[in-house]
């Protein structure tokens, strides 16, 4: 099974991320995770994201806040599917973050979810790898199952 990456711009990004790595463990997709700057070390993003696909990876879960250009400039050197994940920042609240994911050029897509909506982005990821792989694709069926089913036994 191909395996996600999960890349942030910062240490201080983990709290949010780590939603994404929670969501991937609880489907038992492989994942691998580090943290590049797309201002403070761009000759290292270009190498690891040209090198994706080789090492496996079938998505990338990019999240960053700020000046948040890790999604975009990560999309610029792959063709592989890749999902930004707006972080809340100090100064804008997440929407500096949020428009700068977003607002891609034409030809260079970037999927994006809500501003800290990494769980979302693992499930998207999941499910563009699931496309491929049956087990994966009845996990996510059961999951989906399953939060009917809570829905349905609430009680207020």
């Amino acid at each position: 099974m191909l395996k996600v990456s999960v890349i942030m711009g910062s240490t201080s990004d983990l709290d949010v991320m780590s939603a994404a790595f929670d969501t991937l463990e609880q489907f038992g997709v492989e994942y691998e995770k580090r943290v590049i700057s797309a201002h403070r070390a761009p000759d290292l993003l270009a190498e690891f994201a040209k090198g994706a696909e080789g090492r496996g990876v079938g998505a990338i879960i990019a999240g960053a806040g700020g000046a948040a250009h890790l999604a975009g400039v990560t999309a610029a050197f792959t063709t592989l599917p890749v999902i930004g994940v707006p972080i809340n920042g100090k100064a804008f609240g997440g929407m500096d973050a949020l428009l700068a994911t977003v607002q891609m050029p034409s030809g260079i897509p970037v999927a994006t979810v809500a501003v800290n909506g990494a769980k979302n982005a693992a499930l998207l990821a999941i499910e563009m790898l699931a496309l491929g792989e049956p087990a994966l694709a009845a996990k996510l069926k059961d999951f989906r199952r399953e939060q009917t089913e809570k829905i349905k036994n609430t009680t207020i």
